[in-house]
């Protein structure tokens, strides 16, 4: 094999038998390596003047590789952390590479060393009761839109749930008969269940009801009856926290996103069942 034709080949091979066929990633992780390697080879065909069909392996060697984390720093402003995933992308390319291309063995060693820039580790924040109380009693649940923000807060904290687990979830995926739970596919495409505090399941089966149930509905859905989008999600949840910061001076000083809800069942939630009962959850 020339070495001006294996580097494109062992791309096309890369993203079709080793991440589609064979690891089976998510079509996030898909998109988030093709756009890593389109700044690349944006980047390597300025600064080495070929066309991305002419490079080699030996043309993409850690000199160049280094090179390009530095742009994505200094022109895209990228910071550690986005830089290290980029990183991650080019890495698992080679690891790859190492065992189809091992005559470029010495060049591929070299670019798996180049390390993980250091990032600065903040604090995970997170809500204490009353201010989840203070959230919970916030959106108006005389209409469809209190209901359903109340019902996706409440499940949010209870469960843990990502945000882009309880965006995908569908009626199909909440069993409330015996042992009530929500079943979801997260990170890595691991499936788990997850448990639901009575009150929980009784405001989802509520919900679910005046919805009509229909396995392959959304659970929560926006308006306009479509999926609730990552960016409706962080407006709601801004809404409300503006709201709730009226009566709870506490939430003035603390930023609460969607990531941050989460983090309360982590830390704070089995104290809080056993003190204040599954009928704080459900705002009762």
């Amino acid at each position: 094999m020339q070495d001006g034709d294996s580097f494109p080949r062992l791309l096309q091979c890369f993203f079709s038998d080793r991440l589609l066929a064979q690891r089976k990633v998510s079509p996030h992780t898909i998109a988030s390596y093709r756009d890593t390697f389109r700044l690349l080879l944006q980047f390597a065909q300025k600064r080495l003047h070929k066309a991305p069909s002419q490079l080699g392996l030996k043309d993409l060697n850690a000199f160049l590789i280094g090179a390009f984390l530095d742009d994505l720093e200094k022109r895209r402003h990228n910071g550690a952390r986005s830089r290290n995933l980029r990183l991650t992308a080019v890495r698992s390319f080679f690891r790859y590479a190492a065992l189809e291309a091992p005559a470029h063995s010495e060049i591929i060693q070299r670019v798996l060393a180049i390390p993980n820039q250091r990032q600065p580790r903040a604090l995970v924040a997170f809500l204490t009761r009353p201010e989840i109380d203070t959230l919970l009693a916030t959106p108006n649940r005389q209409t469809w839109l209190g209901r359903r923000d109340h019902a996706f807060l409440l499940l949010a904290v209870q469960t843990g749930l990502r945000l882009s687990e309880m965006t995908a979830l569908r009626h199909e995926d909440v069993w409330l008969g015996t042992g009530p739970h929500v079943r979801c596919c997260g990170k890595g495409r691991k499936e788990r269940c997850t448990p639901l505090a009575k009150s929980t399941a009784a405001v989802l089966k509520a919900w679910i009801r005046e919805q009509g149930r229909e396995d392959s509905k959304t659970l929560f859905p926006s308006m306009r009856g479509g999926a609730f989008s990552a960016a409706g999600v962080q407006h709601m949840v801004a809404r409300h926290v503006s709201e709730a910061r009226k009566t709870c001076p506490t939430l003035q000083n603390k930023r609460v996103s969607p990531h941050v809800l989460p983090q309360f069942r982590n830390g704070a939630l089995a104290g809080w069942r056993r003190s204040r009962g599954d009928r704080a959850l459900a705002g009762t």
